[in-house]
């Protein structure tokens, strides 16, 4: 039976063709999780679960001119972003309020409220990047791997891979000047 097929029936009620249609994609979807959640890497299980569940729950919203993999993907993709968030909100709320203690001072203060917009605004800026081109910069700039091992970890040539970081930084450089 056809893809297009299979998610017609999916749309329709039919949890066998939804069962066989992420069967698929399954593999690929543990590796995008894996990769997208590269810092999270024991949330991938977990994303892939939420993934196949949102995707089951959302199937009726999905357009057959679309691609099903790419828009599996792109759950994926939003599901490990949301976890990502909401680890740092956690891991900022557990830090200890120094100020209460008198270290810091006014100054160390005003600078790490700098540091805490400017990473806001970068991420932001990231999140509104296509999640191919975002996840390049995360795996380069963010994650410190070697352009060789981000490439591998995205299932890119070497070359394939740099140009997509090169576009990628591009387009956040733009994203960063438009809220000049």
């Amino acid at each position: 039976m056809k893809e297009k097929e299979l998610i017609k029936l999916a749309q329709n009620g039919d949890t066998k063709a939804f069962e066989t249609l992420v069967m698929n994609y399954k593999n690929r979807l543990y590796r995008i999780a894996f990769s997208v959640c590269s810092r999270m890497p024991s949330e991938t299980q977990d994303v892939a679960q939420e993934t196949l569940i949102s995707a089951f729950e959302n199937i009726g919203s999905f357009k057959t001119n679309s691609a099903f993999g790419t828009w599996l993907y792109r759950i994926a993709a939003n599901k490990c972003w949301q976890r990502f968030r909401k680890a740092k909100t956690e891991n900022r709320s557990d830090m200890p309020d120094e100020t209460k203690k008198g270290h810091p001072s006014r100054f160390c203060t005003e600078e790490n409220a700098i540091k805490k917009e400017l990473s806001r605004v970068v991420i932001g800026a990231l999140e509104k990047l296509p999640v191919n081109y975002s996840m390049a910069i995360v795996l380069s700039d963010i994650e410190g791997l070697s352009d060789f091992e981000a490439a591998k970890k995205m299932g890119l040539s070497l070359g394939a891979f740099k140009t997509r970081l090169h576009r990628a930084r591009n387009m956040l450089k733009k994203q960063l000047n438009d809220l000049r």
